[in-house]
């Protein structure tokens, strides 16, 4: 059992719904992140989405973009998240989910990737732009050192597709709430629990749901159906507006988790 399956077990077994945290590594430096990555674990989320930073980074709304910038102006890449994560290796982290384009894990190599994402503890890798039919190679890769392959479906989805995804993926599934890019400001709708349930008829794999969770309430809303809820954006807004008020650049990490903690009481919530 991987390290993601025997988390979603647990709360399974609680019959609770979990959280899952998103940040970018090196918004604004590496030595935030270190300190976000080591503040969040204390919640225990499910897991921590980690995003690899990137130059064009198309599923994602102007706060993730801008933070993917800060990043790239701080010299952060692959090589060096994984390095972070090395080093942080034998403190108590929430499990790590690598979020990111294809283009920067091709790049670095996919048995390299795999070798040394497996040496960090890495529990999940989550390739937005890669097609389920084009993953057979990195799966295979991740496969090989007990790395779940996390894949990702939308309300456009079609029911045969839906089946192709949720058969090459493991650890879970990401259920993006609704179209668009992440951190609009739109209401989640019925669709999002529309698609979880297609995707609950299909697999026995855990099912996570995000994009345009920015409140407490949206977040216990949808552990009514989902196993867990992803909050991005609006933990990368306040990254955002810390590191703006201040000089030189920095970031307090203790403000970023006191405001995760308020979504992370999910963790808690009954599921039905």
């Amino acid at each position: 059992m991987s390290i993601l399956a025997q988390r979603f077990a647990e709360l399974r077994a609680e019959k609770c719904c979990g959280f899952i945290s998103f940040i970018v590594a090196g918004d604004p430096n590496l030595s935030t992140t270190a300190d976000l990555l080591a503040g969040l674990s204390e919640l225990r989320p499910v897991a921590i989405e980690l995003g690899i930073p990137f130059s064009d980074p198309t599923a994602d709304g102007p706060v993730i973009q801008r933070a993917a910038q800060r990043a790239l102006r701080s010299r952060t890449t692959l090589p060096k998240v994984l390095a972070l994560l090395h080093r942080m290796r034998r403190r108590e982290l929430a499990p790590i989910v690598l979020f990111s384009y294809f283009n920067p894990l091709l790049q670095y190599g996919l048995a390299r990737l795999a070798r040394e994402a497996s040496r960090c503890n890495v529990a999940g890798v989550l390739a937005v732009d890669l097609p389920a039919d084009a993953s057979a190679p990195l799966r295979r890769e991740l496969c090989r050192t007990g790395i779940d392959l996390i894949q990702l479906v939308a309300p456009t989805t079609s029911d045969a597709r839906l089946a192709q995804i949720t058969k090459s993926a493991s650890g879970f599934i990401y259920v993006v709430s609704r179209t668009g890019v992440t951190g609009t400001a739109r209401e989640l709708e019925d669709e999002s629990r529309q698609i979880v349930a297609r995707v609950r008829a299909v697999t026995e794999l855990p099912v996570a749901v995000g994009f345009g969770i920015t409140s407490a309430e949206q977040a216990r809303r949808v552990c009514q159906y989902a196993d867990a809820a992803v909050v991005g954006s609006r933990l990368v807004a306040e990254i955002e507006k810390i590191s703006a008020a201040v000089r030189p650049k920095r970031c307090s990490a203790a403000a970023v988790v006191r405001l995760a903690r308020n979504f992370a009481v999910t963790d808690g919530a009954k599921l039905p």
